[in-house]
């Protein structure tokens, strides 16, 4: 891990940029610390400069709480190289969505399987550098971005106390497989109204989770109408299973 930039945001939080690699990344710490922070990794649909607004309110908010945050750009996101397959994919994704025709599951698995099998891993090697830094102890949670990725993670990395999940994203259905494994206490966001989302589906997957603890929290409205109120909900979360 080699960090590149840093400023003092308004609030005291300390932002820096870093790269692990050709992985750019962030990292949000309190201002100042007398133990390590547990961790919250910030998941996102790709796009780091897009997605920054969110998620640097995302990470203040979880680091007004007492803990850090950290996110890296998706396989092909930013300024990563573009995968072709995934670009056809894509494409042939918006071209169903805007004919108004279902998307096929085979569309699906040829945009989502391969992002998890190349995000997974390197997700875990982005916990492995932030969890060697002093500032930094744990135990993690995952919040947000491709709930596949997230279901992944939640199976596969042992160090992942908690998740956070966004019903918001297509989800294959061999994932349905995956999630019956998760056992970490989860929490899930759905947007009611999500017109990129199938409702159906999303409610099917969350009671697929083999987790003894999950929730479901189901609001009203679109995609990005998430109340802020979840925000809170969140931490309290999170201040449950990793304090």
């Amino acid at each position: 891990m080699r960090f590149t930039s840093g400023q003092r945001l308004d609030d005291g939080v300390l932002e820096r940029e870093f790269t692990l690699g050709e992985i750019p990344g962030l990292l949000w710490t309190p201002g100042s610390v007398s133990a390590p922070a547990p961790l919250i990794l910030l998941g996102h649909p790709g796009g780091l400069r897009k997605m920054y607004p969110r998620l640097a309110e995302r990470a203040r908010h979880s680091v007004a709480e007492g803990f850090a945050a950290a996110t890296i750009e998706l396989p092909g996101g930013g300024d990563r190289p573009r995968s072709a397959a995934a670009e056809e994919a894509r494409a042939d994704l918006l071209r169903a969505l805007g004919a108004g025709e279902p998307v096929n599951d085979e569309i699906v698995d040829r945009l989502v399987l391969p992002l998890v099998e190349k995000a997974v891993p390197e997700w875990r090697t982005a916990l492995d550098a932030l969890l060697s830094l002093p500032e930094i102890g744990g135990p993690v949670g995952f919040s947000g971005g491709v709930i596949s990725i997230g279901i992944r993670l939640a199976v596969v990395e042992p160090r992942i106390s908690a998740a956070l999940l966004f019903a918001g994203s297509f989800v294959p259905r061999t994932m349905f497989e995956e999630a019956r494994q998760v056992t970490v206490p989860l929490q899930v966001l759905l947007q009611w109204d999500d017109e990129g989302n199938d409702r159906q589906l999303a409610l099917d997957l969350f009671d697929a989770f083999g987790s003894r603890e999950k929730t479901l929290h189901a609001n009203m409205g679109g995609h990005t109408g998430v109340p802020q109120f979840e925000g809170d909900a969140g931490n309290r979360f999170f201040a449950r299973h990793l304090k």
